[in-house]
C-alpha cells in the first residue's frame, strides 16, 4: 500500500531539524531567491546542499520552490540555479512559471516537477495540462472541495494543504499587493494586503459590519477531517508555515504524522484536549475546515493576528500594575500575552501573586499582577498567544534513529568484513586479516558491543549478526574503523541515491526569429462587459472585441471578431467547438486548444518569451502580457517578433475569491444575480475597490485606473502591435473617446 506523504514547511535551518525528527516524509523550502516566501530566513546555496544531504541522510525528501514568475533577464541565472539543485539531488521543484517549466524538461528531463499552488489548478483540465508536460505533481487550489479533488483522476500526484494559513484569493490570482503596494505575491513580497482594515460600501453609504477585517481568514485544520482525507487516496498532505516558529511546524508535523500512523495500524485519530488547546496557543485566527470540507464561513473578520487562547480578564488597573483574574490554564513567566479590547501585547518578565510575591507561574482559579509597561486603562480580556512552558517543551525534540542490520565476519587467513543494511541500501567494507590468539580469544560478544556504538549517527543497531571463528584476536581499534567506514559509506548513498549526469544548460542564442510573421498592422482591442460598450466597439470597427457575458457573445458572434472571455474559474469545461475565446486559465487551454481560435488573457501571468512560445505551440494566436511587467522588461521580451497584446487602459482585477464578503456580512445571495446595487470595499485612507460578483464568486477591481495609452510610441518601437482597453462602467461617449485617443497615439507612430 503506498502510504500518504507528510509535507512540512521550512524556512531555516532550525525547523529544517523540527521537521525531520518530527515526522516528515518530505520538506519544502526555498533558496534566497525565487521563492514564494521572500521574507522567511530561507538558504544560502551551502545552506541548501547542507539541508539536502541532511535530509537525505534520514531519508526524507526535499522540495525546493522556485514558484515565482521568472522575467526575462532572469532566465539565464535562475536555470543555472536549477542546475545546482540538479547537481544536489534535490528531489523535486515546486514551479509557477509555465516557461520555466518548458525549459526545465528541456534541459533536465530526469528533475521531477510539481506544479506550485500558484499555478491556479482548480479543475481536471490544469491538472491534465501539466501531467502532459511531464511534471509528476500538482498542488491543488485550496478552494477545492474532497470531491472535485477525487474527480481529478489522471496519472498525476495530487498535494492539498491540510493546515495553516488560507489566502482569501485564489493562488497565482492576486495583483492586490503588487498594483497597490508595489510588493508582487507572484514574487514572494506578498504585503498581506488581505489582513488590513476595509468598510464594506453598498451605494456610497457604509455598511454596519461585524468586523473591519473583511479579507481575513480563519486558519486551515483538517485534523477533526483527517480521515476523510487519508480515505481519498491524495498523495501529499502539505502542512503551511515557512514564516511561523519551528516549535509550531515541529508541534504540527508531530500530531499529523502521529494520526497517520495511526490511520495506517486502524486506530481511531482523535487529538486529546491538550493538544487542541496547544495548537490554539501556537498559532491561530480561529480556525476552519476550510472548502475542502464546505465550510459555510473560512472568514475571521474581527481580527487578522494570532488569538492563542483566553486565559483571563483585567480586573483593574494602576500605573505600574494590572490585576488579572486567572480563568484559564495558567500564566507563566515569559509567556505572550494580548490585550483583546487594548489590541496590544507583552511579554511577561515579571509576575507577582497577590502577596506581591514573584512567581514563575499561577494558574487558575488565582489572582495574578503583571507590570503595566503598555499603559493598559479598564477591563480587559487576556489572550496567552505563546506558552514559555509548551514552547520549552518542544524545544525537547527526540532525534529520529535510522534503523540498520549490521554483520560482522572474521575468518582465519581472510580479510574481516563488515556489511550494513538499511531498508534500500547494502554496504560491505573489508578490513585486515585478523590475528590469531596468543593469550586471549576475541568473544561474540565483544564485537556486538563495539557494533552497537553508533553514538551520535543517525543510526541505530536493530539486528546485528557476528560470525567469527574461533582463536582470533580482533584489535577493537579495527572493530571501531570498519564500523565508521561502513557508516559513513552507508550515509553517502542515502545522501546520493542515484548518478547524476553534468547540467545540459549553456547559455543560447534564441533561434526563434522567423517563428512568427511579421505584424504590419497595429490592432485595438477591447474588452466590454455590457452590450452598450459592444455596440460602441463594433461601430467604430474596433479589431477585437472581447466580452464577459456569453449571452451577448453568442448574440453577436457572427461578427468573428467577436471574443468570450471565459471565467477565471471553471470546474467543469462545457464544450465549445469553433468558438473565438479567451482563455483565462490553464484548464481551459489544455480543454480548447484543439477546435477552437484561442487568445490568452493577462491573467495567465505570462513575463517571458518562453511562457508564449509554450502558448503558441498550444494553438494561442495572440497572448496578453501580465500587468506586473515593466516597461524595461516588455522591451526585453519582445526582441522577438512575439504576438504579443498589451492592456494600456482599465481598472484592473486585483484579486478573484470564492468567498463573498456580500455573503458574509448581508447574507445577499438572493439579491445578488438582480441587483442593481454597488458594492466597493473602502481602505483606511478611503480608497474605494469595486466589487463583482459572477456565479458565486467575487472579483475586487483596483481603486485607480491604469492608463498607459501616452506610452503607446515607446510599445510600438518594442514590437508590441496589440493594444487592449478593458472596461468597467464606462458609457458609449467615453468608450468612444478611449478610442480616440488611442487611435490618435498610434497614428503619431505611422506618420
Amino acid at each position: 500500500m503506498k502510504k500518504v506523504e507528510l509535507l512540512s514547511p521550512v524556512g531555516n535551518k532550525e525547523m529544517l531539524y523540527y521537521a525531520i525528527h518530527n515526522g516528515a516524509d518530505a520538506v519544502y523550502l526555498s533558496g534566497k531567491n525565487y521563492g514564494a516566501r521572500k521574507f522567511a530566513s530561507n538558504f544560502t546555496n551551502e545552506e541548501l546542499m547542507n539541508a539536502i544531504n541532511y535530509a537525505h541522510t534520514y531519508g526524507v525528501k526535499v522540495y525546493v520552490t522556485v514558484n515565482t514568475l521568472t522575467y526575462e533577464e532572469e532566465l539565464d541565472s535562475i536555470l543555472e540555479y536549477i542546475g545546482f539543485l540538479y547537481q544536489n539531488q534535490v528531489d523535486a521543484l515546486i514551479i509557477q512559471d509555465i516557461g520555466l517549466i518548458k525549459k526545465v524538461r528541456e534541459y533536465y528531463p530526469n528533475l521531477e516537477l510539481h506544479a506550485s499552488t500558484q499555478c491556479h489548478t482548480n479543475n481536471k483540465e490544469a491538472a491534465s495540462f501539466f501531467q502532459k508536460l511531464g511534471l509528476k505533481r500538482v498542488v491543488l487550489a485550496r478552494e477545492m472541495s474532497l470531491e472535485e479533488i477525487q474527480k481529478i483522476d489522471i496519472p498525476i500526484e495530487k498535494e492539498v494543504f491540510v493546515y495553516g494559513a488560507l489566502c482569501v484569493c485564489y493562488s497565482g490570482c492576486c495583483l492586490f499587493s503588487s498594483l497597490n503596494g508595489g510588493r508582487s505575491g507572484n514574487r514572494g513580497e506578498c504585503v498581506g494586503s488581505c489582513r488590513l482594515p476595509y468598510q464594506l460600501i453598498k451605494n456610497n453609504e457604509v455598511v454596519k459590519t461585524d468586523g473591519q477585517y473583511l479579507l481575513s481568514t480563519k486558519e486551515l485544520n483538517t485534523f477533526p477531517n483527517l480521515k476523510e482525507l487519508l480515505d481519498a487516496n491524495i498523495d501529499s498532505l502539505k502542512i503551511e508555515g515557512r514564516m511561523k516558529s519551528p516549535s509550531y511546524v515541529g508541534y504540527v508535523t508531530r500530531l499529523y504524522r502521529t494520526l497517520i500512523d495511526k490511520y495506517y495500524n486502524n486506530e481511531p485519530l482523535t487529538l486529546t484536549k491538550e493538544e487542541q488547546i496547544n495548537l490554539k496557543k501556537l498559532y491561530n485566527r480561529e480556525f476552519t475546515k476550510g472548502y475542502l470540507f464546505h465550510e459555510s464561513d473560512i472568514m475571521n473578520i474581527k481580527t487578522p493576528n494570532h488569538q492563542g487562547i483566553p486565559v483571563g480578564k483585567v480586573l483593574c488597573t494602576t500605573k505600574d500594575k494590572i490585576k488579572i483574574k486567572v480563568t484559564n490554564d495558567s500564566l507563566n513567566q515569559g509567556d505572550g500575552i494580548r490585550f483583546q479590547n487594548n489590541n496590544t501585547g507583552m511579554i511577561i518578565n515579571r509576575l507577582y501573586d497577590d502577596k506581591s510575591l514573584l512567581k514563575n507561574s499561577i494558574s487558575s482559579p488565582h489572582i495574578a499582577y503583571v507590570e503595566n509597561t503598555k499603559h493598559i486603562h479598564g477591563e480587559d480580556i487576556i489572550l496567552k498567544t505563546t506558552d514559555f512552558k509548551l514552547t520549552k517543551s518542544l524545544e525537547q525534540v527526540t532525534e529520529k534513529k535510522i534503523p540498520i542490520d549490521i554483520y560482522f565476519e572474521a575468518r582465519k587467513n581472510k580479510q574481516m568484513s563488515i556489511t550494513i543494511k538499511d531498508n534500500q541500501n547494502k554496504v560491505e567494507v573489508l578490513g585486515n586479516i585478523p590475528e590469531l590468539a596468543i593469550n586471549r580469544s576475541t568473544t561474540q560478544e565483544e564485537v556486538e558491543h563495539q557494533l552497537n556504538k553508533l553514538g551520535n549517527t543517525p543510526y541505530k543497531a536493530s539486528f546485528i549478526e557476528v560470525n567469527i571463528d574461533t582463536n582470533l584476536f580482533i584489535n577493537i581499534k579495527s572493530i571501531n574503523e570498519l564500523r565508521r567506514k561502513a557508516v559513513q559509506e552507508l550515509t553517502s548513498k542515502r545522501i546520493h541515491p542515484h548518478q547524476i549526469s553534468s547540467p545540459s544548460y549553456t547559455k543560447k542564442q534564441s533561434t526563434t526569429l522567423d517563428k512568427y510573421p511579421s505584424q504590419d498592422k497595429i490592432n485595438i482591442s477591447i474588452l466590454t462587459r455590457n452590450e452598450t460598450q459592444l455596440k460602441c466597439a463594433l461601430e467604430n470597427q474596433i479589431d477585437t472585441i472581447y466580452t464577459t457575458d456569453y449571452n451577448l457573445y453568442n448574440t453577436y458572434k457572427d461578427y468573428n471578431n467577436i471574443y468570450y472571455r471565459l471565467p477565471r474559474i471553471i470546474n467543469t469545461h462545457p464544450n465549445l467547438e469553433n468558438e473565438n475565446l479567451l482563455i483565462t486559465e490553464i484548464g481551459g487551454l489544455n480543454h480548447y486548444q484543439k477546435n477552437n481560435h484561442l487568445i490568452s488573457d493577462y491573467t495567465l501571468n505570462i513575463t517571458n518569451h518562453n511562457s508564449i512560445e509554450l502558448l503558441t505551440k498550444n494553438n494561442v494566436k495572440k497572448v496578453t502580457l501580465s500587468v506586473e511587467l515593466t516597461d524595461n522588461q516588455i522591451k526585453n521580451i519582445m526582441k522577438t517578433n512575439y504576438p504579443a497584446e498589451l492592456i494600456i487602459y482599465g481598472r484592473l482585477e486585483l484579486m478573484v475569491m470564492k468567498y463573498c464578503p456580500l455573503k458574509k456580512c448581508l447574507n445577499y445571495c438572493k439579491n445578488c444575480k438582480d441587483s442593481k446595487d454597488k458594492f466597493y470595499l473602502e481602505d483606511k485612507e478611503k480608497n474605494r475597490y469595486p466589487m463583482l460578483r459572477e456565479n458565486c464568486i467575487t472579483h475586487i477591481l483596483h481603486k485607480n485606473i491604469t492608463n498607459k495609452i501616452p506610452n503607446i510610441s515607446n510599445y510600438i518601437s518594442y514590437g508590441i502591435k496589440n493594444f487592449r482597453i478593458e472596461l468597467f462602467d464606462e458609457d458609449y461617449n467615453e468608450v468612444e473617446n478611449l478610442i480616440k485617443k488611442v487611435r490618435e497615439e498610434i497614428q503619431k507612430c505611422e506618420r
